[in-house]
């Protein structure tokens, strides 16, 4: 079967319901962590309407999940945002500031401050999420080296607020699940040692109660659709931006070496 499918989506998510997993958004579990729970965090980079259709889905089955929206037009939906949070879903800011900014933390905090009220404007923000930015040489998240987003209401950052030796992390970035060679920075320290290539590997781990009682999916949902077409093209404009990415990374690490 064809992995990044709808159908594949909904048999992941059918997998965990059937083998008793609860689903928190990203903000219940900071407050009230249940013990065998899945978070869904999405980063909705582009092709808005996918995540639409990824909430409708998980509205169906009674499950929320987390929503993280850039600013940028393919991305940024008032219209979407407001329908996924209405659903019950979370809202969050995928945050580029540092990008925008060209590496300035001070323009990028008022750039973060102004992102951030348009988006409150619409429905609640308590949670961010930054926006890897791989073609960038800025990483967003060094905005807090020298400011506090608790400062602005915000009670977590997944990559600095969730305890990754307890909740294990899986992101379909590089449209694979065991993609950190090809991602720059959508990555964290790995402490439970597995490795799952597709989404039908991990659907098979949770048949068999070897996958983690706690764990953060992340989905980018630009990537997951049933039109052949568009599946295809995705998944062959995904395979030369992996090439892209894996000497990208190489040629940072030797800069940094010297």
């Amino acid at each position: 079967m064809r992995d990044f499918t709808l159908s594949a989506y909904r048999r992941l998510l059918d997998a965990f319901l059937e083998a008793g997993y609860a689903f928190q958004t990203f903000s219940r579990y900071l407050s009230q962590p249940l013990p065998k729970v899945i978070l869904l965090r999405h980063d909705v980079d582009a092709r808005k309407q996918h995540s639409l259709t990824f909430a409708k889905i998980q509205r169906e089955k009674g499950i929320t999940g987390s929503y993280y929206f850039r600013v940028v037009p393919q991305s940024y939906d008032e219209g979407i945002i407001r329908a996924i949070y209405d659903m019950g879903h979370e809202i969050g800011y995928h945050y580029e500031d540092m990008d925008f900014a060209k590496g300035d933390p001070h323009r990028a905090i008022r750039l973060f401050e102004q992102h951030l009220e348009r988006l409150r404007r619409i429905v609640p923000i308590t949670t961010i999420c930054m926006h890897g930015s791989p073609r960038s040489p800025y990483d967003n998240r060094d905005v807090w080296k020298h400011y506090r987003y608790q400062d602005y209401g915000i009670v977590g950052e997944p990559y600095f607020d969730l305890d990754f030796r307890r909740v294990c992390y899986f992101t379909d970035t590089g449209r694979r699940w065991d993609g950190a060679a090809v991602s720059v920075r959508d990555k964290v320290r790995d402490h439970f040692g597995l490795a799952f290539r597709t989404t039908f590997d991990i659907i098979a781990a949770v048949k068999s109660q070897s996958f983690p009682q706690q764990a953060m999916l992340n989905f980018h949902p630009q990537r997951w659709t049933d039109d052949p077409f568009l599946w295809m093209a995705d998944k062959y404009q995904q395979l030369a931006k992996n090439a892209v990415k894996y000497w990208l990374i190489q040629w940072r690490q030797r800069r940094a070496m010297v």
